[in-house]
């Protein structure tokens, strides 16, 4: 991976934290203050608190994936160490799925009249645990690129004794 590569991802990756940290704090001010600029009929408190947590989500995601970048860069992400961040990161993806879930839920007595709203919300939640078999695939091809590896480096110490 490139340094450009690198970089360019990092920076993403630190814009997109800062935006959910800014959105976090923004959601803990309204809970908090119990300034409400909304009066809607939607339970609000609730939506909060799910958008808090579907917050954390992405940074436990984002904070892995830049783990992750940085063993891409050092040339040890075929080692054992990258499946822990892989894991996390599928975690991440299911919990996120979960808060969508919730919101679903929360969001279900309002659509009453249009349940195809619910419907649509709910493949949202499917395609995003989608998503995480996804990554789930990924971890299962990183798991051959590891046995290979040391597979490898077994074969290349025995050529070692041998000449």
């Amino acid at each position: 991976m490139g340094k450009l590569t690198v970089r360019a991802l990092h920076a993403v990756l630190v814009v997109v934290l800062a935006g959910t940290v800014f959105v976090q704090a923004g959601m803990v001010w309204v809970l908090v203050s119990g300034n409400d600029p909304e009066d809607g009929s939607m339970p609000l408190t609730s939506l909060r608190v799910i958008t808090i947590l579907g917050m954390v989500t992405v940074q436990v995601a984002l904070v892995c994936v830049w783990r992750l970048v940085t063993m891409v860069r050092r040339g040890t992400v075929f080692s054992h160490a990258a499946f822990r961040y892989v894991d996390a990161v599928i975690g991440a993806i299911v919990a996120a799925a979960l808060v969508w879930f919730a919101v679903t839920i929360v969001n279900a007595p309002g659509q009453r009249e249009d349940p195809g709203v619910t419907l649509i919300m709910g493949g949202i939640g499917v395609a995003i645990l989608g998503v995480a078999l996804i990554v789930h695939v990924l971890r299962m091809l990183l798991a051959q690129a590891v046995a290979r590896d040391v597979e490898a480096a077994q074969m290349q110490a025995e050529l070692d004794e041998v000449i």
